[in-house]
């Protein structure tokens, strides 16, 4: 059986990066959205916007994969935010009482910037 589809969207502009999750979140898929996540940091964003609104699923792995973004970007200095979250993901949050460690938004962040933007599609 193949794992579950994430498809995971990057866009840039300057010092701000988006990354947009579509899909399911889980135990097969966290590494790819870590690796986008990070390669943002690596590339030294000073935010991180998470589109989750997307995602179809979250498991606890994807949990504990944004809480481990949401030090590793506080840490560095560049804010991470989750917009639209799936109601799996809040409530997971809910459950483990980790809601405060995530910084939440419910509108979405604009898909498409003014002027030229670096797009990737990660796999």
């Amino acid at each position: 059986m193949s794992p579950p589809p994430l498809d995971v969207l990057r866009r840039e502009r300057g010092p701000h990066a988006l990354v947009a999750l579509s899909g399911e979140i889980d135990l097969t898929t966290v590494p790819l959205a870590r690796s986008a996540l990070l390669q943002c940091l690596d590339e030294r964003a000073r935010t991180v916007d998470i589109d989750l609104s997307a995602v179809t699923f979250c498991d606890v792995s994807g949990l504990n994969l944004f809480l481990e973004m949401a030090r590793l970007t506080e840490r560095s200095g560049a804010p991470m935010c989750l917009h639209q979250p799936p109601r799996s993901l809040v409530r997971l949050t809910e459950i483990t009482g980790s809601g405060d460690l995530l910084p939440f938004v419910r509108p979405a962040p604009r898909s498409s910037h003014a002027g030229q933007a670096a797009v990737e599609r990660v796999r």
